[in-house]
């Protein structure tokens, strides 16, 4: 996740680079997936959810159980999400008892359900921040949501989260077919008065494997990094202000970094890349995991394919903390990176960027990342030539991440 206004404020208020933490004492931030249940049916779903109860989830026993072994292990923050999440009829058990235990706690939800009782008890547990996934205005966003009138649903929970203060953002997938809505998306936030929007690109995970042909192409990615570089600089010099992040797509530090150098210099640009490598880009495995809905622990949300183990069985501290080889291999630094990535000149600044797309393409987990957007000279690799992959439609082959980190 790059908070792209968190970095740009290093250029109007600059502020001492923190120092990195060594990979073995990082606690992730758990996204745990509580329900495969979920009243829409979206394109790009990669839990492939559905409106039915799905055998194997975790008992309410399990859960909580699972929940104090996280704040034992005192984790920085937790998202609990889905399918949808408010379909699980003790979550708000857990979130009342996650208040307590985690520093930072966040719903991320499809917006629809949040109304009545349910939102008040959003509000009486205390969330730090809603986040509310709308993939275009109207129309649009109900035929990748799968159900008419998700949009006004949606719409209606931002604003029944705003009427009672609470923090809330809009997710967004850019794809081929909804990326004209950003602007309008962009300027809903504004006439709402959202907090955040988060902008995620596409991920080859779950139905978004299947629908990778819908993926954006380069032009649009950079088309939509330089119309929220505008609009997170219109908040950062005294306009308006937006939380502006972006997800699953970590050249985008990299594009954001060239756009400091070209408009503010190398003085700046430095400065700010410090910054930038001290994060470090892409954390899967490192400082983001995921418990699935059957309690199996992922390297991140994406990596369904490849499970450490299960809650069920060993407590996640333990798992986290164990000699897993897939683990091992995603926090090393500098990662064994092939391709364009492994030439890159700025390897430290994104990491080798979504490593389950490169996987999911080649079978390899350590070759380039089809969706880097950047061309050679903005990575620094002048006068080489490296072929690039091409996307293609998902045709059901499957490839297993575990034997390529032996």
């Amino acid at each position: 996740m790059f908070r792209l206004t968190e970095y740009m404020q290093q250029i109007t208020n600059p502020t001492p680079v923190r120092t990195r933490v060594s990979s073995g004492s990082v606690k992730p931030v758990v996204i745990w997936n509580l329900t495969r249940r979920c009243n829409l049916r979206c394109r790009h779903c990669y839990t492939v959810s559905a409106d039915i109860d799905f055998p194997g989830e975790l008992t309410h026993e399990q859960a909580m159980e699972t929940l104090e072994d996280l704040g034992r292990f005192k984790i920085p923050a937790l998202i609990l999400s889905g399918g949808e999440p408010l379909d699980r009829r003790d979550l708000f058990d857990i979130g009342a008892r996650a208040r307590k235990l985690v520093r930072m706690l966040a719903l991320s939800t499809n917006g629809t359900k949040l109304q009545g009782d349910a939102l008040d008890r959003v509000a009486e547990i205390g969330f730090d921040y809603v986040g509310i996934s709308i993939d275009g205005i109207g129309a649009t966003n109900d035929w990748f949501r799968g159900v008419e009138g998700a949009y006004q649903a949606a719409l209606r929970g931002v604003r029944e989260c705003r009427a009672r203060n609470i923090k809330v953002g809009l997710r967004f997938t850019l794809t081929e077919g909804n990326h004209k809505h950003l602007p309008d998306l962009l300027n809903l936030c504004d006439d709402e008065d959202v907090d955040k929007f988060y902008l995620s690109h596409l991920v080859y995970a779950g139905r978004g494997d299947k629908n990778r042909g819908e993926d954006a192409e380069h032009k649009r990615s950079r088309w939509a990094m330089d119309l929220l570089l505008d609009r997170a600089w219109t908040g950062v010099s005294g306009g308006r202000k937006l939380d502006i992040v972006t997800g699953n797509n970590d050249a985008d530090a990299v594009y954001f970094l060239n756009w400091v150098r070209a408009k503010f210099g190398d003085d700046i640009a430095d400065h700010v890349r410090s910054h930038l490598a001290a994060w470090g880009g892409n954390s899967s495995g490192l400082g983001v995991a995921n418990i699935d809905t059957l309690g199996n622990v992922h390297p991140d949300t994406y990596w369904s394919d490849y499970t450490v183990g299960s809650v069920k069985d060993k407590p996640f501290s333990e798992l986290w903390s164990g000699d897993d080889p897939v683990l091992k291999q995603l926090r090393t630094r500098p990662r064994p990176l092939k391709g364009r990535c492994g030439s890159c000149a700025v390897q430290d600044v994104c990491g080798g960027n979504t490593r389950i797309r490169a996987l999911q393409l080649t079978g390899d987990p350590w070759a380039e990342d089809p969706a880097c957007y950047l061309d050679d000279n903005e990575i620094g690799l002048f006068g080489e030539t490296c072929e690039r992959l091409t996307v293609t439609p998902f045709r059901g082959k499957r490839h297993d991440p575990a034997h390529r980190f032996a």
